[in-house]
């Protein structure tokens, strides 16, 4: 029996969910394609699953503040999987920026470091939109 460490597991959870974001982006480029959105979702999911593990993951979704996301992208979902990708899709996106709008802010700092296009994140409108998504106002 083989038997993997908990690195390898993320490295192959990264990489699932990284084959799911293309083929969801492939989709939509192909006007909507449920195939290829049905094989994105169920990637970015179960890499999601590997990444940071079924616990973690069955409490992500099920948090009380994620609910509305939770539920959200599940009808999205489903609405894919029975062959009407535009309202699933749109459904769905509603869902993941409810359910992942608390990571803006980590988003936000890692863009600012990244070197090339860093700069770009560091812009005072740019930085105001972040601060705004966070619910803090910002000065004027």
């Amino acid at each position: 029996m083989v038997s993997f460490e908990a690195s390898d597991m993320k490295k192959i959870g990264l990489g699932l969910t990284g084959f799911g974001i293309i083929f969801t982006f492939v989709g939509i480029l192909l006007f909507f394609d449920k195939g290829f959105l049905a094989m994105g979702n169920i990637l970015f999911l179960s890499g999601v699953t590997l990444t940071i593990g079924v616990k973690s993951t069955l409490q992500f979704f099920m948090k009380r503040q994620n609910f509305k996301g939770s539920v959200s992208f599940g009808v999205g979902f489903f609405f894919v999987l029975i062959g009407w990708p535009m309202i699933g899709m749109i459904v769905e996106t509603y869902g993941f920026i409810v359910l992942f709008s608390g990571f803006w802010p980590t988003l936000a700092v890692f863009l600012q470091r990244l070197p090339l296009v860093g700069w770009v994140f560091q812009q005072p409108f740019v930085t105001s939109f972040f601060e705004r998504s966070r619910g803090r106002r910002v000065p004027v």
